[in-house]
C-alpha cells in the first residue's frame, strides 16, 4: 500500500486501514474501529503559512477561520445548530505545511457530519461583511499571542531562525499582511489551493471503507482536479543571538536551538530519543538538573519541529534575569555530556519505552489515528504498522544517539532569543560552548 492503479482500494489488514483515489485524484483513508461509536474524518490540505509569499503571510489562517463563516447554502449560525444538534465537534488548525479541517461525530450521525464538512470546505462565500469581522477576530488573536510570553519567545526564534523565509514567518501573518486580505485574493488561493491532487481525506472509527469513499465521492464530485502550483523555498538556517528586552515581564523566557532532520529522516527515531533523554518529561536531564536539583525554572523542556526538508530542536526555559547565564549553562553542560558519554542502558531503554507510550497511548483516539494516517500519507506515501515503529525504536543505539547530539550540538549553529527585563545583560557566543 499504495497500489499503483490510481483507482483501486488498498488495505492493510493490521489496522484495518483502506485507500482508494477518487478519478478526480481525492485520496481517501480510512481506518476501521469496530469498537467506536464514533468516527473521526478530516480533509486536509498540503499548504500552509510557508508556501505564502511575504505579502500575503497569514493568508491560510484567514482562510481557515473564513471557511466557518457560511456557505452558498448555510450561514455561520446554521453550521454551528447542526453540528450541535447531532453532538458533533467540528474544528480546524493551520500548520506551516498543513491546514485540516476536521469533524467527530456519532457513527450513524456520518452523514451530517460530512454533508457539512464538504459544504464549508468547498462552497466558501467569503462575504465582504464577514471578511472585515473575522479580520478583527484574528488581529485580536496575534495581539493575543504577542501578550504571551512563551509564544512570543517561540515566535521571535523561529522569525530569526529562518530569518526573512516562508518557514520563519507567522501562521497568524501580522497586522500588515493580515489588514490587507481583500475578497478577490481570499476567493483565488482557495481555488489554487483546494484542489483534489492537493487534498488527502482520512477518516478513523466505526465506518465501512466502500460506504464511506461513495459518499466521500458525491459529496467531493465538484472538487477541482489537478494539484496546486506552490512555491518551495528551501530553508536556510541562521544561529543568531536575540535579546529582546520587554520590561513588563518577571521572567526572562529562553529559546534556543539547533538545526534538526526533517520528517522523513532515516535518523528521525535516534533524534526522537535524542530529545526524549535532553527535555521530554519529568525525567528527562534538563527537568532534573534544572527544576529538581536547583529549582532555577517552573518550565523547562526541550521539543521537535520536524518538516518536509528540515527541523528544528529547540529547548524552551523561563528564569530570571540573574539566573539566565548560569541556565544557558547548564544546558551547554547537558549538550555537552550527550555529546562526550553514551547513554547508560537504563536511561536508553526508559526513553524508548516513554516514546512507545506516547505512541501507542496517542493510538487509542480516532482523531490521533485519523492525523497519523493523512501526515504519513502526506510526508511517507507509506503506512508504517505499530510493529514497524516500534521495532525502529528499539533498534537505536546508545551509538546513535550520541553521534546524534555531536551532529546537532555545535557551537556555532546553536540559536538564542531571550525575552524579558534583561537588565544590560549581555550574551556572547564564547558562553555557548558545547
Amino acid at each position: 500500500m499504495p497500489n499503483n492503479d490510481p483507482t483501486a482500494t488498498d488495505t492493510t489488514t493490521e489496522r484495518n486501514l483502506c485507500r482508494t483515489v477518487l478519478p478526480n485524484g481525492l485520496i481517501v483513508l480510512t481506518e476501521r474501529m469496530e469498537h467506536l461509536r464514533s468516527v473521526s474524518m478530516g480533509v486536509w490540505v498540503k499548504s500552509g503559512s510557508r508556501y505564502e509569499s511575504a505579502e500575503i503571510n497569514g493568508i491560510s489562517h484567514f482562510v481557515e477561520h473564513m471557511l466557518f463563516k457560511g456557505t452558498r447554502s448555510r450561514s455561520a449560525q446554521h453550521i454551528a445548530r447542526e453540528m450541535d444538534a447531532i453532538g458533533g465537534n467540528l474544528d480546524a488548525f493551520t500548520g506551516k505545511e498543513t491546514i485540516c479541517f476536521s469533524v467527530k461525530a456519532l457513527s450513524n450521525h456520518v452523514p451530517i457530519a460530512l454533508d457539512v464538512l464538504s459544504d464549508l470546505v468547498l462552497n466558501p462565500t467569503f462575504a465582504d461583511t464577514d471578511i472585515e469581522r473575522e479580520r478583527g477576530v484574528i488581529l485580536e488573536e496575534i495581539k493575543i499571542d504577542e501578550d504571551n510570553p512563551d509564544v512570543l519567545v517561540h515566535e521571535i526564534f523561529t522569525q530569526n531562525f529562518w530569518k526573512d523565509q516562508p518557514l520563519g514567518k507567522p501562521i497568524l501573518g501580522t497586522t500588515k499582511t493580515v489588514s490587507g486580505l481583500q475578497q478577490p485574493t481570499l476567493f483565488d488561493y482557495h481555488s489554487e489551493r483546494f484542489r483534489a491532487g492537493n487534498m488527502v481525506f482520512s477518516a478513523a472509527g466505526n465506518l465501512d471503507h466502500d460506504q464511506f469513499v461513495a459518499a466521500v465521492a458525491e459529496q467531493f464530485q465538484t472538487l477541482a482536479s489537478g494539484t496546486a502550483e506552490m512555491s518551495f523555498q528551501s530553508a536556510q538556517v541562521s544561529a543568531p543571538i536575540i535579546l529582546r528586552n520587554k520590561r513588563s515581564l518577571e521572567q526572562v523566557q529562553i529559546c534556543l536551538g539547533v538545526p534538526s532532520p526533517p520528517i522523513t529522516d532515516e535518523n528521525r527515531y535516534a533524534t526522537l530519543i535524542l530529545n526524549t533523554v535532553l527535555g521530554g518529561g519529568m525525567s528527562s536531564r534538563l527537568f532534573q538538573t534544572i527544576r529538581e536539583e536547583r529549582g532555577m525554572a517552573y518550565s523547562i523542556y526541550s521539543d521537535l519541529s520536524p518538516y518536509s526538508d528540515t527541523g528544528a530542536l529547540c529547548v524552551y526555559a523561563g528564569t530570571s534575569a540573574d539566573k539566565t547565564l548560569e541556565m544557558l549553562d547548564l544546558v551547554m553542560a547537558e549538550f555537552r555530556a550527550l555529546k562526550e558519554s553514551l547513554l547508560t542502558d537504563e536511561e536508553l531503554h526508559r526513553a524508548k519505552e516513554q516514546v512507545k507510550g506516547n505512541i501507542l497511548l496517542g493510538l487509542e483516539s480516532s482523531g490521533s489515528r485519523m492525523s497519523n494516517l493523512a501526515r504519513q500519507e502526506m510526508y511517507f506515501n507509506h503506512f508504517f504498522s505499530v510493529e514497524e515503529v516500534l521495532e525502529r525504536l528499539d533498534a537505536v543505539t546508545a551509538d546513535q544517539v550520541q553521534q546524534m547530539a555531536q551532529k546537532l550540538f555545535v557551537s556555532e549553529r546553536i540559536a538564542v532569543t531571550l525575552l524579558g527585563r534583561l537588565d544590560g545583560l549581555k550574551l556572547h557566543r564564547s558562553r555557548l560552548v558545547c
